[in-house]
């Protein structure tokens, strides 16, 4: 359930807006050359729809050169070589290929992939680059995609992403010469290259890649045969496996997570010969987020309450310099020399636009200022509450110039996952949450029971437990608040997206504190959800067992099956092609509330995902929402 995302509605759902700042400036893909000395990023700004490769100093910020070879198409997967030879694949979505090419003064192809592509990475040596590779794609990759219509005979075919490998110095290859090193059958996520580049480590599953990657290995893949090798199949799931300079120690990021591409856990390491892996930051007082492999320590962030941070890997885990925001770089969220003294990312929080960091890893200093004129249109707060015998953390967000003494409505945001966090991203000027602000909106970001930051533990503290604890921990949360803003208990409302959604389902069936709930890709009855939906093994590590083994588990926290007892009006939105949460979850609860008399609406986006992602649609999202809230809590009064 990937929306799932902690900005799943402040930064998602976007509209143009008149007499606004000039667009924010955005950096993706940030990654830094191997002497430290050079960064490259895709840049543009949130209304271009066409964005350039910008390498900049590493020392100044100064762009050195700018490389946009194909006005028609978008650039990602950046990557240095050794030598700072830069690698990038420019995506052309018309001719349905995407290129891997070269930058060597005038960008030349390597190869061409009839299909879609990520993840470039040169050999140790430079000489080469392997690349995950979906030929013939028939969806985009990641389970929030839109899904294929489920018409014919379904179930039998589906994408495989395969790794591939180029010689840097060879004869482009065409779409039809791409031939896979890694097996038919077997779906890879993330890889990393051996030291000595005889191979890769690398977390991979057989069949369905939106499904399995609950379940995946950490496996060695050789690079000139493509034999797949078992090194370990973790309890948890697995991200960034990483592999030691010696070659000798795979590591990776464990721990009970709920989507692909969220990241959260402990560090875990095992023998590459294979083994039994080892929790090496076991009771740890944060989540790790990302793993690198650099000089000869593992690094990467953590979260840990309200703060991100770097991290060492050492005799004793280190918690480096950290802030109140957020960290993103290309792989992973924060970039790394070869020799692990120098960093670089792009950071941002609620109320200080995104800018590039760079320098010494224990003192970043911020190179680019591209954004320093964006205004703040909120004030932000960390706000901490115990509850249960649980320190839990949130966000607080207040108009920008609200006045303390007037009594205000609030809407509380509960983000996705169950594993995932609210953290501070900056809020652009037609994000939903800009535009409840301005409508005189306080908006509250909660992280209870199952969100990351506080460990493992924490993260684990709602399995079997959804709608139980963490809502309990969100109620706490705005008592908390109601003691240190001026809110008005009777104008409270609600929302989130796929578990934020679930919850703002449910939660209209536990309490009738919330005036007016808005839920998006929303689940209304786990009992259908488990037979219609395309990632099943996702519930499994929250559940313990099947809903054939227990049904009980997931009725009890079905809210179709509370529906007498809801009495909040809803506005309900969903993709038509969502495959993390059907739409059909949607069409359940509104006609629970319609047989109720609840005051509902529905809206099915034709041809979205999971999230919605045409700029027409989030527009109408934006609207529906503000005016649902505006007209059951008077909010613009």
């Amino acid at each position: 359930m990937r929306a799932k995302l902690a900005l799943f509605f402040s930064a998602a759902v976007a509209v143009a807006t008149p007499t606004m700042a000039a667009p924010v400036h955005q950096y993706a893909g940030l990654v830094l050359s191997a002497k430290g000395d050079l960064i490259a990023s895709v840049e543009g700004d949130e209304e271009t729809s066409h964005s350039a490769i910008a390498i900049r100093s590493a020392k100044d910020g100064r762009i050195v050169r700018t490389i946009d070879p194909c006005a028609a198409c978008s650039y990602s997967g950046l990557t240095f070589a050794p030598d700072g030879t830069l690698a990038f694949l420019q995506r052309d979505r018309k001719a349905g290929t995407v290129a891997l090419m070269i930058d060597g003064g005038t960008p030349r192809a390597i190869a061409t992939v009839g299909g879609i592509a990520q993840t470039p990475r040169f050999s140790p040596d430079g000489r080469r680059i392997a690349l995950l590779v979906t030929i013939g794609a028939a969806k985009e990759a990641g389970a929030t995609q839109a899904g294929v219509r489920q018409i014919g005979e379904i179930g039998e075919h589906s994408d495989e992403q395969r790794l591939a490998v180029f010689d840097v110095a060879g004869a482009p290859v065409a779409p039809a010469e791409v031939k896979p090193l890694s097996p038919a059958g077997r779906y890879v996520y993330e890889y990393d290259w051996t030291p000595d580049g005889s191979g890769f480590v690398a977390s991979s599953a057989p069949g369905n890649g939106d499904n399995n990657w609950w379940v995946a290995t950490l496996d060695a893949i050789d690079a000139r045969t493509g034999a797949v090798r078992g090194i370990a199949k973790p309890a948890t799931q697995i991200n960034f496996p990483r592999i030691s300079a010696d070659g000798r120690t795979v590591a990776y990021v464990g721990g009970l997570m709920s989507d692909f591409g969220s990241v959260g856990g402990d560090v875990w390491t095992v023998p590459f010969a294979g083994g039994v892996p080892r929790n090496m930051t076991e009771g740890a007082p944060f989540t790790v987020t990302s793993l690198l492999s650099t000089g000869s320590r593992f690094r990467g962030t953590v979260l840990k309450g309200s703060d991100a941070g770097l991290f060492e890997l050492g005799a004793q885990p280190a918690v480096g310099w950290s802030r109140p925001s957020s960290f993103e770089a290309g792989d992973g969220r924060v970039a790394y020399s070869a020799d692990g003294r120098a960093v670089a990312m792009v950071v941002q929080d609620y109320t200080h636009a995104p800018a590039i960091f760079a320098g010494p890893v224990a003192r970043p200093a911020q190179i680019t200022h591209d954004n320093d004129a964006q205004p703040a249109l909120v004030t932000a707060r960390s706000v901490t509450w115990k509850n249960d015998g649980f320190d839990v953390q949130g966000w607080l967000l207040a108009p920008a110039g609200a006045d303390p003494a007037k009594k205000a409505p609030m809407v509380t945001v509960v983000h996705g996952g169950p594993a995932a966090a609210s953290t501070p991203n900056f809020l652009p000027a037609n994000g939903l949450s800009a535009g409840l602000a301005r409508a005189g909106y306080y908006v509250f970001l909660p992280n209870p029971r199952g969100s990351y930051g506080q460990g493992e533990a924490f993260t684990a503290a709602n399995k079997r437990d959804f709608g139980g604890g963490d809502l309990r921990d969100i109620l706490a949360g705005i008592d908390a608040v109601e003691k240190i803003a001026p809110i008005d208990e009777a104008r409270l409302g609600l929302t989130g997206g796929s578990y934020g959604g679930f919850m703002s389902m449910w939660a209209n069936t536990q309490t009738k504190r919330f005036k007016a709930i808005v839920a998006g890709a929303g689940l209304s009855n786990w009992i259908s959800y488990y037979g219609t939906n395309g990632i099943d093994q996702w519930m499994l590590p929250f559940f313990g067992k099947t809903l054939y083994d227990d049904p009980k588990a997931y009725e009890a926290v079905s809210a179709v099956y509370f529906m007498k007892q809801a009495r909040t009006p809803t506005f309900i939105y969903v993709g038509e092609r969502d495959i993390e949460v059907p739409p059909t979850q949607s069409i359940e609860y509104w006609h629970g509330l319609k047989d109720q008399g609840v005051p509902t609406s529905l809206v099915i986006y034709p041809d979205e995902g999971h999230r919605i992602r045409a700029p027409g649609n989030m527009a109408d999202v934006q609207k529906r929402t503000i005016a649902w809230f505006d007209t059951y809590l008077a909010g613009s009064n």
